[in-house]
């Protein structure tokens, strides 16, 4: 017989599982994971939290230990008393990632110079920042911010790791956005120290005890030592595939930019494609379609914004994942050709319009393939709108969008124009309405000499090591896919 004790001890060490069990991976309470920086005795910093209170800087107060954690928590609320300690701000805007920058290098400047490393030899400094502005009283605003964090991995490391976020809030209470906020700003710490080797993982895991309609992360950029091998553009697909945001967008030097910053406030034509690879006919009809959207009432150049738009459908690969490096192929020759890019997952296009709408209230084109307009009038993409086809089209064509239609040529050799488009019967009407009142609209001083080049035959060329596909593709493009082996292409 064994002893009562032993048999005690056994039972504590062995973990009772079931036949049918899932696999439940275990995720550290908040407190578990302010304990454990706590507990580090190495590391060490400051946080500065302006526009929410100091909801981060409490879950570590809360958990203990923080003395050994937290070299100093402020919250320069006063704009004279924040403009006095991290410099004016000449737009006079305060939740910007430009004043998280200066945040974040103010406070990281104090700690090595107020902290000499003869007393702290192994500590591994950081500095946690974030400038936020919650709901308004109206509630008409439901408040964004800027959170990041600039640390050390190793007290011998002379150059800082930052990530920094951008976040829009989907509660409709201060409070419960403080709360969310702390949280977020948690996980980020934790994930900054514990999960920084993985990159994707560590995006995952700051939404821990969150859930996806408290908070939308729009925008996350990596840099520093220990981020070098990642590449932003993928990081904000993962934000994409993760469902934590419906769209970012990266500017023609590769980096992660906040939508609202380039939108706001501008006309908009929108250029929705696979661009695999981007052809001849592609910048056509760019070229073309900016240059009637230019002569429009109320469109100057200086306020145009011109966006390239892949949906989240067109990345997949026919296994229906997401072909990661295919979507970089893509980017590449995109951002090459200095254009800026977006990522949706807008399958139909009156939800791309509203999505511009959230940034702008002014004139706004689509630019597309003529053929691609009979989905635009196919009634199966809008059955889940108690309005159908009309609520759709209602918000498609809202604040005098036009539709700017690139001609196809037929194999027969005949042209399809928006006067020879065939629809389906009963949405003929519907559709002269439309042509009639101006919103669709061909495009007439096209290329012909080009109509007869199309992505799918250039792939095909490439993947069978055929010779004249790059008299298919603009200037410089084919040296790039050969130069970095794109699209298999072996050079």
């Amino acid at each position: 017989m064994i002893p009562l004790h032993i048999n005690n001890s056994l039972n504590s060490k062995m973990e009772i599982t079931l036949k049918g069990d899932a696999k439940i991976e275990s995720i550290p309470s908040l407190k578990d994971k302010a304990l454990r920086i706590n507990l580090n005795e190495n590391i060490y910093g400051t946080f500065a939290e302006i526009g929410a209170g100091q909801e981060t800087v409490r879950q570590f107060f809360r958990a203990g230990g923080a003395s050994g954690t937290i070299a100093k928590a402020m919250s320069a609320y006063d704009k004279s008393f924040s403009d006095a300690i991290y410099g004016n701000e000449k737009n006079h805007r305060y939740v910007t990632e430009d004043r998280l920058k200066k945040m974040l290098s103010h406070e990281v400047k104090l700690i090595e110079d107020r902290l000499t490393r003869e007393k702290h030899p192994n500590k591994m400094f950081f500095s946690y920042a974030n400038t936020v502005a919650t709901i308004d009283f109206a509630k008409r605003f439901k408040g964004h911010g800027w959170v990041g964090i600039r640390y050390q991995i190793d007290s011998d490391q002379e150059e800082y790791n930052e990530i920094t976020l951008h976040l829009r809030f989907k509660e409709t209470d201060a409070r419960l956005q403080q709360e969310t906020l702390g949280k977020l700003g948690t996980n980020l710490i934790y994930g900054a120290y514990y999960k920084y080797n993985q990159p994707k993982k560590l995006l995952r895991y700051l939404y821990d005890h969150i859930d996806k309609d408290q908070l939308e992360i729009d925008t996350i950029n990596f840099s520093g030592p220990n981020f070098k091998a990642v590449d932003n553009r993928l990081m904000s697909l993962q934000l994409l595939k993760n469902g934590m945001t419906d769209a970012v967008m990266f500017s023609p030097d590769g980096n992660n930019v906040l939508p609202a910053r380039v939108l706001y406030k501008k006309n908009i034509l929108a250029f929705r494609g696979s661009f695999r690879p981007v052809t001849k006919v592609n910048m056509d009809m760019y070229e073309t379609s900016y240059e009637m959207f230019l002569n429009e009432n109320k469109v100057k150049k200086e306020k145009t914004q011109v966006i390239f738009e892949i949906t989240l459908s067109n990345l997949r690969a026919s296994g229906g994942e997401i072909d990661e490096q295919d979507f970089m192929d893509r980017a590449r020759l995109l951002c090459s050709l200095g254009q800026t890019v977006l990522i949706s997952n807008f399958q139909e296009y009156y939800k791309l319009v509203e999505y511009f709408n959230l940034y702008t209230k002014n004139r706004m084109g689509l630019a597309m393939g003529v053929n691609n307009l009979i989905d635009i009038f196919d009634e199966k993409y809008y059955r889940h709108l108690s309005g159908g086809i009309l609520e759709a089209f209602g918000k498609l064509f809202y604040k005098d969008l036009k539709v700017y239609l690139y001609p196809m040529l037929n194999e027969n050799k005949t042209m399809t124009t928006s006067d020879e488009l065939k629809v389906h019967p009963r949405m003929k009407e519907l559709y002269k309405f439309f042509k009639y009142n101006g919103k669709l609209v061909d495009i007439k001083n096209y290329d012909p000499e080009i109509l007869n080049i199309f992505s799918r035959t250039v792939l095909k060329m490439i993947s069978k090591d055929e010779q004249g596909w790059e008299e298919m593709l603009p200037e410089g493009v084919a040296d790039i896919i050969k130069s970095q082996n794109l699209f298999g292409c072996e050079a």
